[in-house]
């Protein structure tokens, strides 16, 4: 490791290096994407996945970096926690201190969709009166779509079960999470399509607005020529196995692919993303 490029192991030489590339663009940015400023140092998400790549997965550094309470030193910590060792009390606990869309969105993304109290979870925030910890819920459901391989479909029918009940919240980030769950939902497999666009049609046709709209915007995805072509190779193409290593490989990419998508300074999210999930600059309210 370099030592005039990387950190040495403690929290508090992490936390200054982290003050030395933060900039008065990357906090501006970040006021672009209605992230506070008041304990951040502006620096890009780039920096900070480039960072946690010299640190290495390290549990003690994360909970250090956590309890300094500066926002990217919080993203850097959900960047290098250890799934394995994070606890139910651990995550209630962060939960607690999310107080944006962004490190809300992280923590599922990148740690806490591969933690054994997943599911546990997403049943437990999804009933917070707390927006950032609903949208939390929501947010590691539609990460475990994609992350988490073994789970069976009942898994997420509960899901389902979830985000209709949650279709009225008015709150953006809430709505705005609930939506990109429901169409992940619906992305997963057939029976899971057949499903989702069950849940789309009762919502599209409800009274309340908000449901309306997130099951009107699911609809339209989930129905689309592109969804089911998808899911039409799915039932029809067959795909060897692959090694462990190249599972851990794919979690690794999906999650900075969801990461790169939903975490300011990363200005423009990618073409594949649609710009109303994320993008608050891109939201139409109901």
């Amino acid at each position: 490791m370099n030592r005039s490029t990387a950190p040495s192991s403690g929290a508090d030489d992490v936390i200054e290096l982290l003050r030395r590339q933060g900039s008065r663009a990357g906090l501006a940015s970040m006021a672009r994407y209605a992230i506070s400023s008041d304990r951040a140092f502006g620096v890009s998400m780039s920096q900070l996945k480039l960072l946690s790549k010299k640190l290495g997965p390290d549990h003690r550094l994360a909970a250090e970096l956590w309890a300094s309470g500066w926002y990217e030193a919080r993203m850097l910590a959900c960047l290098v926690d250890d799934p394995k060792l994070v606890t139910a009390a651990q995550m209630d606990r962060w939960s607690r201190g999310f107080d944006n869309w962004a490190m809300a969105d992280t923590a599922c993304f990148a740690l806490f969709d591969r933690t054994s109290d997943r599911w546990r979870m997403v049943v437990k925030w999804s009933s917070s009166p707390r927006e950032f910890v609903r949208r939390a819920a929501y947010a590691l459901l539609w990460g475990l779509t994609a992350d988490d391989k073994a789970a069976p479909d009942a898994e997420f029918l509960k899901g389902l079960a979830l985000i209709e009940r949650a279709a009225t919240d008015q709150r953006q980030w809430v709505k705005l999470a609930v939506n990109m769950a429901l169409r992940a939902t619906g992305k997963r497999n057939a029976a899971l399509n057949r499903a989702a666009v069950a849940s789309a049609r009762r919502l599209a046709g409800a009274t309340d607005p908000t449901a309306r709209w997130i099951g009107s915007h699911a609809l339209r995805e989930l129905t689309g020529a592109g969804v089911q072509g998808r899911i039409s190779r799915q039932k029809s193409g067959s795909k060897k196995p692959r090694t462990a290593e190249a599972q851990v490989g794919s979690l690794q990419r999906s999650a900075a692919r969801r990461i790169s998508a939903a975490c300011p300074p990363c200005l423009t999210p990618p073409p594949s993303r649609p710009a109303s999930s994320l993008d608050p600059t891109a939201i139409s309210s109901p």
